[in-house]
């Protein structure tokens, strides 16, 4: 493992304006102080941990490759920047949870989510080990004023990847001689969202089925990263399409395990909109689309005289017509024309209108799950330790059901699920949602076709 004076200092870089959607976390911040604003990872390692001096030693060698992780914000409400901060210490970012042998692995992970930042920090790494001798973790959390998920993607190939470039999808560059066109594209993104946030008279929404007690917990599942190409690839779609309709699926069959009643639910899937030369691990540059996930469909009869295809199957819950579903409601999202609208509305639209977007999108009122997916690298290491999972851990809105990544490592597609403990059977999602990327994958191979 390379050491190096953990109290070496970066070079100094000039301020940074915040952007838009770090003030408008910022503003969420001060506006409700009594919220968790952080996201994250959990990197799952094989051999030896490192002793805790050796991790920060090795945090404060990799900083030389992230510089902006040394700042802090200033300025106030109105001209929040970026700064160097003259008094960061590598020690007050890393720390350590040792559980009480194997059976306190749970409580040592959930001790480094729910663990606070230290005064003045906007991230934390937590070292956690004692379960048994050659098998860690590292749990990396930020605060999400400070980066989003594609930053964090960033940053876990700075510390622990290989040097792989990002699998981010970015638009081309954009051209002056096509801007009436983009305005229009993008004034009209804006308004079917924003009209699609309106609630809607008859249509109930997802209710928190109790009080949350402010723990988090983490469940993950993993499928391999070829079963939801090969899917996706079958009917025309992406992998990210067939893990949302394996959500839906996941969430019908835990809803009846649960008693929780799912009239609607709607996710909140956060877009990169970086341009082609933003490839900075500090800073927002995410937009915010709501997508109503199939977990209800209305039933389905074959007409009479309609010939029987695949297995005939035309039940309210197969499926393959929640992947159809998705997959109508995200097609123009994976344009180039909407992508760079997207792209342009994060880098121009100011900043009452960001927050208040961003506000209104993050409300309950309006979604009900927080869904991202995030390719994260080929492998990685530390020192002579192997990367051998990771598990993204999404940011926790306060009446959300919770929060689910997708995360591709390696050969693998990692589902995790972050939940308040009092989620009525949360630990059911990941294996649910694996098992509904099975049924997609039998009738693909059957040959059955959606309706």
């Amino acid at each position: 493992m390379p050491v190096s004076d953990p109290s070496a200092r970066p070079t100094p870089l000039p301020g940074r304006r915040a952007h838009a959607v770090d003030r408008a976390f910022l503003g969420m911040e001060r506006r409700h102080p009594d919220v968790r604003w952080d996201a994250g990872g959990v990197a799952y390692l094989s051999g030896p941990p490192p002793s805790l001096a050796d991790l920060r030693a090795y945090v404060g060698f990799r900083l030389g490759a992230l510089p902006l992780l040394t700042s802090r914000v200033e300025g106030g409400a109105r001209r929040p920047r970026w700064l160097p901060d003259p008094d960061f210490t590598v020690d007050r970012h890393v720390h350590e949870v040792v559980a009480d042998g194997p059976a306190g692995w749970d409580a040592a992970l959930h001790t480094a989510l729910d663990a606070p930042f230290a005064p003045g920090t906007y991230w934390g790494v937590w070292l956690i080990h004692g379960h048994v001798p050659d098998e860690y973790a590292v749990c990396y959390r930020f605060h999400h004023a400070c980066q989003d998920g594609s930053a964090a993607a960033l940053t876990f190939r700075a510390m622990l990847g290989e040097g792989e470039p990002s699998g981010r999808p970015v638009p081309k560059k954009g051209r002056l001689t096509g801007l009436p066109r983009r305005v229009g594209t993008a004034v009209g993104l804006t308004t079917m969202f924003l009209a699609g946030s309106l609630p809607v008279r008859g249509r109930s929404r997802a209710a928190a089925p109790v009080a949350p007690t402010g723990e988090r917990r983490l469940w993950r599942g993993r499928v391999p990263a070829d079963a939801l190409r090969r899917i996706a690839a079958a009917h025309g779609g992406s992998a990210h399409d067939v893990h949302l309709a394996a959500l839906a699926g996941a969430l019908s069959a835990w809803s009846a395990r649960s008693g929780v009643p799912l009239p609607r639910v709607r996710a909140l899937l956060p877009v990169d909109a970086r341009r082609p030369n933003e490839e900075q691990t500090w800073g927002n540059r995410c937009f915010a689309l709501p997508l109503e996930l199939p977990v209800r469909l209305p039933m389905q009869r074959p007409a009479r005289t309609a010939p029987a295809r695949g297995n005939g199957s035309l039940d309210a819950v197969s499926p393959l017509r929640r992947l159809e579903h998705v997959m109508a409601s995200t097609r123009r999202l994976r344009g180039e024309a909407w992508r760079q609208a997207i792209q342009d509305l994060v880098r121009y639209m100011p900043d009452r209108p960001t927050e208040w977007y961003l506000r209104r999108m993050l409300s309950p009122r309006v979604t009900d799950v927080m869904a991202t997916s995030m390719p994260i690298a080929d492998k990685g290491s530390l020192g002579d330790s192997r990367v051998t999972g990771v598990a993204l851990l999404p940011l926790l809105v306060p009446g959300h059901l919770f929060g689910v990544g997708l995360s591709y490592f390696g050969e693998w597609a990692e589902t995790s699920f972050v939940a308040d403990r009092a989620l009525p059977h949360g630990e059911l999602l990941p294996e649910l949602w694996e098992q509904a990327v099975g049924e997609l994958g039998g009738e693909v191979e059957t040959g059955s076709a959606p309706m």
